[in-house]
């Protein structure tokens, strides 16, 4: 571990954009696949490692939703979300706005009370016994359609968890547009969530303009092609709307073909504010400390870099003004005292 790994190691950090699911370690995914021999997903930790390799976006989600049919009854969501947080306390990430996706669930069986109370308990435990703050954003997954719009803003919209913030879309970009979904984001606004949907990570910067004019974004998840376009860079610069960036990620889906040329260093240049991310860590091999440590030597960055990386994700966030002054402090005083 280098000098500058370690003081990413101990830095106080809050991460924006990691899935639920997707953030299932290898031990979970493991033993539920063990529970349900009917699944597809190997058992064996080097046979998972082989299964985790994707040929592309498309076999990423292949991959992504075979792993979510694990997730059979509301005992595995409860454990999951329980698990990605101590998963994060080990990291030092203090918050984090997991994206959570109720059809993905519902459609299996698990009726949504149930689904939301088992979030919402691990939630209330994970503060309580590791210090984590979780917050939701319930995502649309794109490529199940208007109906699962429909499910979502109304689980949004009538449960009402108590952790909930924001409301977002993911899944494939291409051949799903993001303008069809703007009656569902209305109605999720209406409520006073925040719209945080993904675009741009493998479509045009079009798809991101279409998030920002139909959609009402106030963060892009991914953003990758923004700076293909001057104009949108400017806009996100001017309108201090935050990039939800995941390096690895964007790597291992093929949405960057090399990841000394990802477009990180570009949107940083136009002044656009970054966060760093980690997406579907364990999928990818990666997590946030990584994720940060790739992003320090993208971007050159020291120590006091780093922490204002961290601070970016603070500010992006929603997190109360108090709460955000107590992070931003502690990043701060973690700074000030580290002997590198």
């Amino acid at each position: 571990m280098s000098v500058l790994d370690s003081f990413i190691a101990g830095l106080p950090k809050a991460e924006l954009h990691v899935h639920h699911f997707g953030s299932a370690s290898p031990r979970i995914v493991a033993e539920l696949a063990a529970r349900h021999p009917d699944s597809p997903v190997p058992t064996d930790p080097e046979a998972l490692a082989d299964f985790f390799t994707f040929r592309d976006f498309a076999h990423f989600i292949e991959v992504y939703l075979s792993v979510v049919d694990l997730i059979r009854d509301a005992e595995d969501v409860r454990l999951l979300t329980y698990e990605v947080a101590r998963d994060m306390a080990r990291q030092n990430i203090r918050y984090a706005e997991l994206t959570v996706t109720p059809f993905s669930s519902t459609r299996r069986g698990i009726p949504d009370a149930a689904f939301v109370e088992a979030i919402e308990d691990a939630r209330k435990a994970a503060e309580t016994e590791l210090g984590v703050v979780l917050r939701w954003c319930f995502d649309i997954p794109g490529e199940a359609g208007l109906e699962a719009a429909e499910e979502t803003a109304r689980i949004a919209c009538e449960l009402k968890p108590e952790g909930l913030v924001s409301f977002g879309l993911g899944g494939p970009e291409i051949g799903v547009p993001r303008p069809q979904f703007k009656p569902y984001f209305d109605r999720a606004i209406a409520e006073g969530l925040h719209s945080v949907p993904h675009a741009g990570e493998t479509t045009g910067p079009q798809t991101i303009w279409d998030a920002l004019v139909d959609l009402r974004a106030e963060r892009i998840g991914h953003g990758t092609s923004a700076p293909q376009d001057p104009a949108l860079l400017a806009h996100l610069a001017e309108h201090r709307i935050p990039l939800e960036v995941c390096p690895t990620s964007n790597l291992a889906t093929r949405a960057v073909t090399d990841l000394a040329r990802h477009p990180i260093k570009e949107m940083v240049a136009a002044g656009v504010l970054v966060t760093v991310n980690s997406d579907d860590p364990p999928m990818f091999g990666t997590d946030l400390n990584r994720e940060y440590g790739v992003a320090a030597r993208l971007l050159e960055l020291d120590a006091a870099g780093v922490a204002g990386l961290a601070k970016n994700a603070v500010e992006a966030s929603f997190m109360d003004e108090t709460g955000k002054k107590a992070l931003r402090a502690e990043i701060d005083a973690y700074t000030a005292t580290w002997r590198g």
